[in-house]
């Protein structure tokens, strides 16, 4: 959770710092890219559960 809460801290920085700037923010502008990241996220997750039962071929 320590994690979470610093990465969140961080980039609420990161915002501040590229909207002083007048910069486009470094992050999807929109739900449907956050969704797209937390499925990478989740894809690597569900693959390191079973890739231990896949053939190694897959792994």
């Amino acid at each position: 959770m320590k994690e979470v809460i610093l990465a969140l801290i961080t980039g609420f920085i990161v915002g501040i710092i590229f909207a002083a700037f007048k910069l486009p923010i470094p992050a999807p502008p929109a739900f449907a890219g956050v969704a797209g990241i937390i499925g990478i996220y989740l894809g690597f997750r569900v693959m390191a559960w079973i890739g231990p039962m896949l053939p190694e071929f897959f792994k």
